[in-house]
């Protein structure tokens, strides 16, 4: 297999979120993706086959598992895609459903790729697990941002969503990487997304992610998109809106994700970032 090594939602190499991207991963099993992307390092790296019909076979997988979407990894491969074969519209079949996926060149001939996600979903984040996970990152009930409820959010993976009612409260990420893998396996979550409010369409984003084998994950397209939704469900942005989400900056790898949000209820979120190969 050949694999490409990109990095997403930034025009930076030292910014954003890498990923490995297989434009042709045909006659490969997934014992061999597994091997590949764990090799590779990443949080994820995209496996295409292309079987003739139209659409795109991706599968995600991280260095410890494969999970059923990855925002980041899409974007890499839209722009990947592309580069080979020139802009347009991709229509992906991943695990979590049909996603399509835009690709188009801005004046300076940066390339930009929108994703669409799969119909967004929003429910309530039990008590007892609300719990366990502020205590696990030592917040308190002082430390969240009312006007922004906890919840479980989903746009092709599970996010449980929990606002810092202040900028510093996010940036002093500290938890039981341990502990919260457990938790996260047993709720099958992908990350945790925590984000604070800048103003009504701009927000500040930071995911732990265990089940990655990472600490954090410097841009999540899937939980800005599962974040969307949830920001429509409940009624916290008016619609249609377009949000901005900077991810990264406490890492030292600022990401920017545009996040747009229709009015229609069931419809899809729109994700839109940059991608640049790393040499």
């Amino acid at each position: 297999m050949e694999i490409l090594r990109y990095v997403a939602f930034s025009t930076d190499p030292a910014g954003g979120n890498p990923a490995g991207v297989v434009l042709d991963a045909a006659g490969a099993g997934e014992a061999a993706m597994q091997a590949a992307a764990a090799e590779v390092g990443y949080s994820e790296t995209a496996f295409v086959v292309d079987p003739g019909d139209g659409f795109l076979d991706v599968r995600y997988f991280s260095p410890l598992a494969e999970v059923p979407f990855c925002g980041h990894a899409t974007i890499a491969t839209a722009v990947a895609h592309a580069e080979r074969h020139g802009t347009g519209r991709l229509r992906l079949r991943t695990a979590a459903g049909p996603v399509t996926v835009t690709t188009d060149r801005t004046a300076d001939g940066t390339l930009v790729a929108t994703l669409v996600s799969v119909a967004p979903r929003t429910v309530p984040l039990d008590e007892a697990d609300l719990a366990g996970l502020r205590a696990i990152l030592g917040w308190s009930a002082a430390d969240l941002d009312p006007a922004l409820p906890p919840r479980v959010a989903f746009a092709g993976a599970w996010h449980p969503v929990l606002a810092a009612a202040t900028r510093d409260r996010l940036a002093r990420l500290d938890y039981d990487m341990a502990a919260l893998g457990a938790l996260m396996a047993a709720r099958d979550w992908t990350t945790i997304d925590l984000v604070w409010r800048e103003s009504p369409t701009v927000f500040h984003a930071r995911n732990p992610f265990p089940p990655g084998g990472v600490t954090e994950d410097p841009a999540t397209g899937a939980a800005a998109a599962a974040f969307g939704g949830y920001l429509r469900e409940l009624g916290l942005v008016p619609v249609p809106s377009t949000l901005t989400i900077h991810q990264g900056h406490d890492l030292g790898r600022p990401s920017t994700i545009t996040v747009t949000v229709p009015a229609e209820r069931d419809s899809g979120i729109g994700v839109t970032g940059t991608a640049v190969r790393l040499r």
